[in-house]
């Protein structure tokens, strides 16, 4: 149960830092206004909290997992809002990241 949590929240987390990051993206660069960017920034904040919650107590082993989801979250996110088509190495990337995340967050530990 504690691992199926720990990929909610970082399903989480990937939806409000990519869509944050996503948001001032599109304000900014793609001159959509101030208020996308405001959103984005909003949604970064948030980010900020959802790690908080994650069930391991160790912020560089959580980050450092978390940096996976991102990867692989940041192409999906390309693919499903701006029409991105990743080619096999990028998918070969992505799948290694999250094999890593994996490794990182859930491996079987002594103590």
């Amino acid at each position: 149960m504690l691992v199926l949590r720990s990929a909610a929240l970082f399903v989480v987390a990937a939806l409000f830092e990519i869509g944050g990051a996503w948001l001032v993206w599109q304000g900014v660069r793609e001159s959509r206004g101030w208020l996308w960017a405001a959103g984005g920034v909003l949604a970064l904040g948030a980010y900020g909290f959802v790690a908080t919650f994650q069930p391991d107590a160790h912020f560089g082993r959580v980050l450092a997992a978390y940096g996976g989801i991102f990867v692989a979250g940041s192409i999906l996110w390309g693919v499903v809002a701006d029409g991105y088509r990743p080619d096999r190495w990028d998918i070969t990337g992505a799948l290694v990241c999250l094999a890593g995340m994996a490794v990182i967050m859930y491996a079987p530990r002594g103590n």
